[in-house]
């Protein structure tokens, strides 16, 4: 028999007859062997799981915070707007919509290469709050700028830096966890976006409407230094608390040698194949050329692209909450209430995903519910039905909670290749939010008809992109059942649809 050991745990792959690995082979008495082996070596294997799970959990949770604090960084250009953001950096004509734009230029830029330097380093506690720390100095630093270039500047590598930490995150959580486990928590991570739009309103009602003058400074200005200094002093919790992965995690620290052996066990029996072995399966291909190649990636990043204009509605909150004619300290709290109820829809329809392993309807209908509100704001300029809109809108976002996890899901393996494609569907879907920037141009206003229409045809087209995909999909499944394995995959293994 031959055997590996992780970590001091040494485990088992029994061979068939002719000594070739059932991992590869799929021989189904050899799998229930190998099954059968895998829990013997772990004695207890539920309780140490649970135990694995707890304290992965547990420090994952941070994610949520850095997320909140990276949409406030990036978004609070938009609050700052309604209290002389534009007026005292003389902006003029579409300037301030570049200024938004050119964030998710810089972003566009360096997700695929970051994510491919921290698959190489394999240290994310490190890497992603040094990442962060830097953002929320470039954050204080839009604070003190004149005009137009110099937001423009640092706005741009606010985008740069910032393009580090959603697809680093990412791959780190599918690093940790089974493809079932991975829907939630993507979920509970992007709900970072919603719960930054409602308590982010809430902080910059607050310190627009408390911090005017205060040193000489506009109130705008002090909210790019408060909310930039609270982000550098979360990074410099973040580097004691975010895990490595788990083959490069310290196991005495905070992981017993037996659940750390058992975390790279489950991504092993998850997809069928272990990290040491995934190089030799792509016949020595980089991971980026695998992830360029592969046109699921590419199809992917088109849809959520097209979500992402949809979902453009988001900077321009705001400015949406405003049109309703109250002031705009009122503006902003109006904001929090649809953010609250998408969060809490956000997490239900992505635990209802996970539990049944179906992310397709689980995207459409977030999307159908979001273009009617689309629809009712082009109706009509009535208050409560504009408001009513608006909690219709932001539960959209759910859609994108859902596809992430669809997205990881889809491409398994090897993790070389993953952390590319994961990065650069990131990437290549902010095209959108550039797009969705000049979707909203004041002049549009305040009915935003036109605006709202190009929502609701970029909804269209992600649906049926999205539908074309599970399509494929389901083929794929029919050829895996089939031939029992796909490509080295376990024959346990299927796409989730």
């Amino acid at each position: 028999m031959s055997s590996r050991t992780s970590r001091g745990i040494a485990y088992e792959r029994l061979p068939c007859e002719d000594g070739i690995d059932t991992a590869r082979e799929g021989s189904l008495d050899s799998d229930i062997a190998s099954q059968n082996a895998i829990h013997d070596e772990f004695p207890g294997r539920q309780r140490v799981e649970q135990s694995l799970l707890r304290k992965v959990d547990l420090r994952m949770s941070i994610l949520v915070l850095i997320y909140v604090l990276n949409y406030i960084d990036r978004n609070n250009a938009a609050a700052a707007r309604l209290r002389g953001f534009e007026d005292d950096l003389h902006l003029e004509g579409q300037q301030f919509n570049t200024i938004l734009s050119i964030l998710y230029v810089g972003y566009t830029l360096m997700q695929v290469p970051s994510n491919m330097y921290l698959n190489k380093i394999g240290r994310p506690s490190i890497y992603l709050p040094t990442c962060m720390a830097i953002w929320g100095f470039i954050s204080v630093l839009t604070g003190t700028t004149k005009g137009f270039l110099g937001a423009l500047c640092t706005r741009f590598f606010l985008g740069f830096v910032e393009a580090a930490f959603f697809p680093g995150a990412l791959f780190l959580l599918s690093k940790w966890y089974k493809r079932r486990e991975l829907g939630q928590r993507t979920a509970i991570l992007s709900c970072g976006i919603m719960i930054s739009n409602a308590f982010g309103s809430l902080l910059a009602s607050a310190i627009l409407d408390g911090m005017d003058g205060i040193m000489g400074f506009a109130a705008w200005r002090w909210l790019f230094y408060i909310e930039g200094s609270m982000t550098i002093c979360v990074a410099i919790c973040a580097i004691f608390i975010l895990p490595d992965f788990p083959t490069t995690t310290t196991t005495s620290f905070w992981l017993t040698t037996e659940e750390q052996a058992l975390a790279q066990l489950r991504m092993e029996e998850d997809v069928g194949e272990n990290d040491e072995t995934e190089f030799s399966k792509g016949g020595g291909e980089s991971g980026l050329k695998q992830a360029f190649s592969d046109w699921k990636v590419w199809w992917l990043a088109l849809a959520m692209a097209s979500l992402n204009v949809l979902l453009s509605f988001n900077a321009f909150f705001p400015t949406l909450s405003a049109t309703l004619g109250y002031s705009s300290t009122v503006s902003l709290l109006l904001c929090s209430p649809p953010w609250l109820f998408a969060t809490r829809v956000a997490f239900l329809t992505s635990r209802h995903s996970d539990a049944t392993g179906e992310r397709f309807g689980h995207i459409v209908v977030p999307l159908l519910v979001g273009i009617a509100g689309f629809m009712m704001a082009m109706a009509t300029m009535n208050t409560a039905v504009r408001y009513l809109s608006l909690f219709l809108m932001a539960q959209s976002y759910t859609a994108f909670v859902v596809y992430w996890a669809w997205a990881s899901n889809s491409i398994p393996h090897p993790t070389s290749k993953r952390a590319v494609a994961l990065a650069f569907i990131n990437a290549f879907s902010s095209l959108g939010n550039i797009i969705g920037s000049y979707v909203w141009p004041k002049s549009w206003g305040p009915s935003y008809w036109n605006s709202y229409a190009i929502c609701i045809g970029c909804g269209a087209l992600c649906i049926i992109m999205s539908w074309i995909f599970r399509q494929h999909l389901m083929r794929l499944n029919q050829e895996i059942e089939a031939k029992k394995t796909e490509g080295g995959l376990s024959k346990n293994f299927t796409y989730l649809l």
